[in-house]
């Protein structure tokens, strides 16, 4: 539903990935793309966002969830420390509390005293804040999710031999950054290639960066080189695994 890094262009939204199961609706952050949710879910059934960290590129979308009427609620799901941070931000005087909404929202706290409604892995990635990614296992497929990070043992654990890997490639080829840690398509690409994912999907391109799609086109052609299954996600773009 969102693509870009950082804020909002021709190019794409802030990031906000769905994925539909034959059981329930997983999201991934909540950046402005989640504003086309309700294009896509028309059913009743369940909805859980997981959220990686909060930066306002991935959370600003919740200032709309005024617009959604959903009837089953939805549940957003973070680490500890930051669902309890995220319930300081979405509330007056910043936004409609997630309290007075017509759609139910319910705030959940990941761990061993709150499971999670379907089988998912966290690790602690590297970025400049803490920042989690993502290993779910849903219908007999892998679905690894690992934005706004550089290099690190854990992005490997959480992609290890996965169907997909969504991944961010903030940086153009060759940038880095040790005190602003992201990707690069280089990087991304073997990372997938390591840990023997079955596709990669480039994501969260910084927007102040790529300014274009065809851009977004030479960093796939960078990653397919190291990767040769790799494609630069468009909003709007549908896979089926």
């Amino acid at each position: 539903m969102g693509t870009n890094g950082w804020y909002d262009t021709k190019t794409g939204n802030t990031l906000s990935v769905l994925v539909e199961t034959r059981k329930e609706y997983v999201v991934l952050d909540a950046g402005n793309g989640i504003y086309k949710l309700d294009r896509y879910i028309k059913g009743l059934k369940p909805i859980h966002i997981f959220l990686s960290h909060l930066h306002l590129d991935h959370i600003i979308g919740l200032h709309l969830f005024a617009k959604f009427n959903f009837p089953q609620g939805i549940d957003i799901y973070a680490p500890r420390h930051l669902s309890r941070r995220l319930a300081s931000v979405i509330r007056k005087p910043y936004s409609a509390a997630l309290t007075h909404l017509r759609t139910k929202v319910r705030l959940r706290e990941l761990g061993k005293n709150y499971p999670a409604p379907i089988k998912v892995k966290w690790r602690r990635l590297l970025h400049s804040s803490m920042c989690y990614g993502y290993r779910f296992t849903l219908e007999n497929k892998i679905v690894s999710f690992c934005t706004d990070t550089g290099l690190c043992t854990n992005i490997l654990l959480l992609s290890d031999k996965a169907d997909l890997l969504i991944a961010e490639c903030s940086f153009k080829s060759g940038q880095e950054s040790k005190k602003w840690p992201h990707l690069n398509p280089e990087e991304a690409a073997r990372i997938a290639d390591e840990a023997g994912v079955k596709r990669l999907a480039l994501v969260h391109f910084d927007a102040g960066l790529y300014t274009s799609l065809s851009e977004r086109k030479i960093a796939q052609k960078k990653a397919q080189e190291i990767f040769k299954n790799t494609f630069a996600a468009q909003d709007d773009q549908e896979i089926i695994l």
